[in-house]
């Protein structure tokens, strides 16, 4: 859905596959690595051409599997189409619209009466009229939105009652907010696209042309097992393969679901009831904050200056205003400034919003760097595999014609003149399909897609884990995170506010609501400060009950603060009205509120940061009810509680006022919403100091984070005393040694600096206090330019620039803004600094468990090729045959993937460093393991190729071609069992004990088991269509040696000392140093 917010203006303009502030290598080698088609550090914004390039660049067969899910190009492009041809017609219709209403004005003809829709005065047609085509007029003649709300039975103030008799007549006369979803693939779809893999294919076609030779020559009895077995085996292949995929779909589809579910407050009877987004019906009143999504089309009853980014629905990046006279509100846009209320008058399909959703497909296709890294590796392999096929071909073919083939009983194959063209045609079908099946084996369609099915497996798990991911490569890329910069309140907090400290009236008061030391006037003027500039509420149930207090955790706190002081919350609400109102904003650090009073005097409210409104205080209220000019004396003492209350980790927050001259504020709408509020010559009522405690075990997730190579810096809002107090209380600070200046930094000096001065102070840094977004989106960008991979945590709409700069976007699920989360890669459903770890964890198991799959893979590959191509060019003929190393193909391919591209994350991924973006695919680990394993292989299975009769004494066997049977069998089982055995060392490449948490994957067991029934029943009971012979239990005994000695190799292998430079990097110093030499000499 991203496309969709291209013109947003919280994006970030400009970006070059996510590189535009990353630093740039001026080593030719990284340079050149870079320049690969196949090498994209991060896909987070990459241009259309740079995907187009690497897709081109790749080997493919089957391209719809390969590309199954990276993002589909061609339909990004249609989906651009259709936003745009919706778009167009919204506004044609508007236009229209006000064509007509022109007309009618000119007329003096008037708007119909609504017709009514069941119990309710009005339908959804005259709504959409109203709503959805901007009918100002017919707003107007229905009585404005208290008119229309009595219409549609609902009370400004309470909302609609909110009872299920209530709702169910709503949906039934306007509808539900859902909207007709197309329906995903279908399984049937899936085998479909399995069958156009070109390999496939060709053997299909071989298949059926030896069906039917064999039928001619052998009769339809025993003539059809050739044809029949190869063709039974390519089916048994796109059958598994679909269904992996289908699964893999389901599960995407149902991650998806959870993604688009955005659960907001409503009013309801009185009280804000939080709801799912889908069960908000017309009527409701729906309040909106900076950074909500507007949940249904609707018309705005109250807002202070509320400004909307309706970029999603237009395509413009203008934020527009919205005031009595521009009351109409969109579906889908985001509140981009301000505060309001709005009565919901369209949902569903009945809005411009829900139209456009009907017709968008969600595209699940990605990019991951991972993804596209693995097609360069498959590329490599595909050639590599291909030109082996061609040259086994060209050999076999060579080898028949000039009649050096024989066949097991020692007779030529082929003599010109006297073979039969059927049985030369037979000749070349095996020939062909042999070399078809060699690629087949020889290409990994699979690599990339195992990186889908990993992805997709943590996705799942990561929901249990309080993580839901909103960009794949999001997963991957955690794995390589080096810092974290981490929000302070609510992530390492517990967000659980309460004020324990209070300096009223001049002094201390203990405790902090003890009412009775505070004189009256000064107690009231507390009191309306509190209830009118606070942007929760306070819901009291008429029977009696508990008071239900909602907000922000700090407006809780403040609020709950008042109640104990005495407030009550409607009656002081009711006896102002609100003239304007100044939303709290991160960058100022404060909000403030002017009301009328009833005898027309006008009050301003402000609160905040408590130094921030400290300083604009020029006087204070003090003990005796007396309004004090604010001396040195007085400022000195506040500023020292100020510093006390911070230093014991306390939010500090004042609360102060001022009177102003009633014919100063603006009469006119436009004029007032642009009216900047007095902050000037304050009078100071309080200061309080609000405990948010460590969320418990947020210092052993910080220490591991640290153990793991992972830098933890707190960026916070919070006065820096404050900061430090969490820091050393989390353990990002260790000691008071940690917390000097070298560590520590304000935002406002952070800024200060020049941009050589920020990286290396941001290099330093582990807190940062008093920070505005924009300090953070510095912070960041600082970050990435010396090379780090950052994770940015953050909930507010003003988080966004940063979340979106960062390598990975952390959102907060609780207190996170729709606007927030639209921007970030990963949601943290519990805000919790530990879930946050966990990702980190699933991240770097996302890249083991992909290496595992290539060492696994890349083992069977080259001994597979090795195997048949020495077997094909030195005596004409090969050990595996098609349907053999079909069925390795798929133990290799789809069941091994799942074997072990769903191995669950470990601590001993926590005990070493990120994993770098620009290191090899394959380690130095990788292969070594690699190597020993294919040698062993190579080497047992060529020695039993050759001399196998002679070792297994099969020369008394009763016929030369049972001998050649049973050794091929042989062969075969050994180099599965050798798979099975060596897919226990592939779970473990650089640990000893391979065995280590066997018993909790339950999914690797049950896949070894079903491989090994099969293998058993493909030897022992399916001779005639895989071409075997039943083996006796010493021939058993001999494949299972085999296998099992790879066991105590690989244990062996570990022992061996490896170079620290990757083998990669070694060779590719070698080779650009000759280059150089070469092309100095020529100079």
């Amino acid at each position: 859905m991203s496309s969709i917010f291209k013109g947003s203006p919280y994006r970030r303009p400009n970006d070059l596959e996510a590189g535009s502030s990353r630093s740039v290598h001026s080593d030719d080698e990284e340079q050149e690595f870079s320049d690969g088609p196949f090498h994209i550090t991060s896909t987070k914004n990459a241009p259309i051409d740079r995907l187009r390039r690497w897709r081109q660049a790749a080997l493919v067969l089957n391209a719809s599997r390969r590309f199954r899910y990276t993002l589909d190009l061609k339909k990004e492009e249609e989906k651009k189409q259709i936003l745009r041809k919706i778009r167009a017609h919204a506004q044609a219709i508007r236009a229209a619209y006000l064509f007509k209403q022109a007309g009618e004005r000119v007329n003096g003809t008037s708007i119909p009466h609504p017709t009514p829709a069941g119990d309710f005065a009005v339908g959804p047609e005259q709504l959409a009229s109203v709503s959805r085509d901007h009918n100002f007029n017919a707003l107007q003649e229905y009585g404005g939105v208290k008119g229309l709300s009595e219409l549609l039975k609902t009370n400004l103030d309470k909302g609609i009652n909110g009872d299920d008799p209530d709702l169910l007549k709503r949906r039934n006369a306007f509808g539900s907010n859902t909207y007709p979803r197309k329906k995903g693939r279908s399984f049937w779809r899936f085998v479909w696209e399995a069958c156009q893999d070109l390999t496939l294919i060709i053997l299909m076609v071989a298949a059926a042309a030896s069906l039917g030779l064999g039928i001619k020559t052998e009769g339809p009895k025993e003539g059809w097992y050739d044809g029949g077995s190869i063709a039974f085996a390519v089916l048994l292949v796109v059958v598994v393969t679909a269904f992996n995929d289908y699964k893999q779909s389901l599960q995407f589809q149902k991650l998806d679901d959870e993604k688009r579910n955005i659960h907001l407050e409503v009013v309801r009877g009185g009280r804000r009831v939080e709801i799912s987004i889908y069960d908000i019906v017309v009527g409701d009143v729906v309040p909106l904050n900076i950074g909500d999504q507007v949940p249904a089309d609707g018309i705005l009853i109250s807002g202070h200056s509320l400004a909307i980014d309706e970029s999603s629905m237009t395509g413009e990046s203008d934020i527009v205003h919205k005031d009595s006279k521009q009351p109409f509100l969109m579906s889908g846009c985001k509140v981009a400034d301000g505060s309001g209320t709005m009565l919901v008058t369209g949902v569903g399909i009945n809005t411009e919003w829900g139209l456009l959703m009907a017709n968008l497909s969600e595209d699940t296709g990605e990019e991951t760097p991972l993804q596209v890294r693995l097609n360069g590796v498959a590329t490599f392999i595909g050639f590599v595999g291909l030109s082996v096929a061609v040259l086994v071909l060209v050999v076999l073919m060579i080898r028949y014609f000039t009649g050096h083939t024989k066949d097991s009983t020692g007779r030529r194959e082929f003599i010109a003149g006297k073979t039969s063209a059927s049985n030369a045609v037979d000749g070349v079908i095996k020939i062909i399909t042999v070399a078809v099946t060699i690629v087949v084996v020889a290409v990994p369609e699979g690599l990339p897609l195992a990186v889908t099915l990993t992805l997709a497996y943590s996705m799942k798990k990561m929901m249990v884990d309080k993580a839901l991911v909103r960009r794949l490569s999001a997963c991957e890329t955690m794995g390589s995170a080096t810092t974290i910069c981490s929000d302070k309140t609510g992530t390492l907090t517990l967000n659980q506010m309460t004020v324990v400290e209070a300096y009223v009236g001049g002094r201390k008061i203990d405790p902090p609501d003890s009412s009775s030391e505070l004189p009256d006037t000064l107690m009231s003027l507390l009191i309306e400060g509190i209830a009118v500039n606070a942007n929760g509420s306070v819901f009291t149930p008429d029977g009696g009950g508990d008071v239900e207090v909602s907000g922000s955790p700090t407006e809780k706190a403040i609020l709950n603060w008042g109640i104990k002081l005495g407030m009550n919350f409607s009656a002081v609400r009711s006896g102002s009205s609100i003239v304007h109102v100044f939303p709290f904003n991160s960058d100022k650090k404060r909000g403030g509120v002017a009301i009328r009073l009833p005898d027309s005097k006008v009050r301003i409210h402000w609160k905040g940061a408590a130094e921030i409104v400290l300083a604009a205080c020029t006087w204070y209220h003090d003990a005796n009810d007396s309004i004090v000019a604010m001396d040195e004396e007085k400022m000195v003492f506040c500023e020292k509680a100020i510093e006390t209350m911070a230093a014991g980790s306390l939010r500090c927050v004042a609360i102060a006022y001022r009177s102003y001259e009633s014919e100063k504020v603006p009469t006119e709408e436009e004029q007032l919403a642009r009216w900047a509020l007095p902050e000037d010559e304050l009078v100071l009522l309080a200061i309080v100091g609000i405990k948010d405690p460590c969320r418990p075990g947020v210092k052993d997730s910080v220490q591991l984070c640290q153990k793991a190579g992972v830098k933890v810096r707190m960026v916070t809002g919070d006065n820096l005393k404050t900061a430090r107090a969490i820091a050393l209380e989390c353990g990002i600070l260790q000691s008071d040694a940690d917390a000097s200046e070298n560590n520590l930094i304000e935002g406002k000096d952070f800024r200060s600096l020049s941009d050589s001065q920020r990286e290396d102070v941001a290099e330093k840094v582990s807190v940062m206090g008093r920070s505005s977004p924009n300090d953070k989106l510095l912070l960041v960008q600082a970050l990435r330019k010396r090379g780090h991979v950052v994770a940015v945590t953050g909930d507010g709409t003003n988080d966004a620039p940063a979340l979106h700069e960062a390598d990975i976007g952390l959102a907060m699920g609780i207190q996170g803004t729709e606007v927030a989360k639209e921007n970030s890669d990963i949601i943290i459903l519990d805000d919790n600094f530990a879930s946050v770890v966990k990702v980190v964890r699933w991240g770097r198991s996302v890249y083991a468990n992909i290496q595992k799959f290539i060492q696994f893979q890349l083992t069977v590959n080259v001994a597979a090729l090795v195997i048949n191509v020495v077997a094909a060019i030195s005596s004409g003929d090969v050990p595996l045959n098609a349907v053999q190393l079909l069925w390795v193909n798929l133990i290799m391919d789809t069941l091994g993937a799942l074997a072990l591209a769903t191995e669950p994350p470990t601590d001993h991924l926590m005990h070493r460093p990120p994993v770098g973006r620009r290191e090899p695919l394959i380690t130095n680990v990788m292969w070594r393991n690699l190597l020993i394993q294919a040698v062993y292989q190579v080497c047992v299975l060529l020695v039993l190729n050759f001399q196998g009769r002679k070792i297994l004494h099969l020369d008394h066997e009763k016929s030369i071609e049972h001998a050649n049977d049973v050794k091929n069998t042989l062969i075969f089982n050994a180099f599965v069992l050798c798979q099975i055995f060596n897919e226990f060392n592939a779970r473990k490449p650089d640990e000893k004990n391979i065995f280590r948490g066997l018993g909790k994957n339950y999914l690797f067991i049950g896949i070894v088991t079903i491989t090994i029934i099969a293998q058993v029943i493909i030897v022992e009971f399916c001779g005639k269509f895989a071409k075997t012979v039943k083996l006796n239990w010493k021939l058993w005994l001999v494949s299972i040696a085999i296998g099992f000695l790879s066991w105590p190799l690989a244990f062996l292998g570990k022992l061996i000392p490896l170079p620290k430079t990757p083998l990669s990097k070694i060779f590719s110093r070698k080779f650009y140093g000759q280059r150089n030499r070469s092309s100095r000499q020529k100079e």
